[in-house]
């Protein structure tokens, strides 16, 4: 669970820049920094639904 936070922190801070340096005259480009945040928690949510997956496999028994 503290990966998850970490890394949705970063991605979170990496869009704001992003956002800010697009932005031209306006303060922030909210299209450009929320999309890129969507993008990542999309990734974080497909890697955390995989990962569960996974494990299920693994735990299901062939008896």
């Amino acid at each position: 669970m503290k990966r998850l936070v970490v890394s949705l922190l970063f991605f979170l801070v990496v869009s704001v820049v992003v956002g800010l340096l697009v932005s031209g005259s306006e303060f922030l480009d909210w299209g450009v920094a929320g999309g890129l945040f969507a993008i990542a928690v999309a990734g974080e949510g497909l890697r955390f639904w995989l990962r569960r997956s996974r494990a299920k496999k693994r735990q299901s028994s062939g008896i």
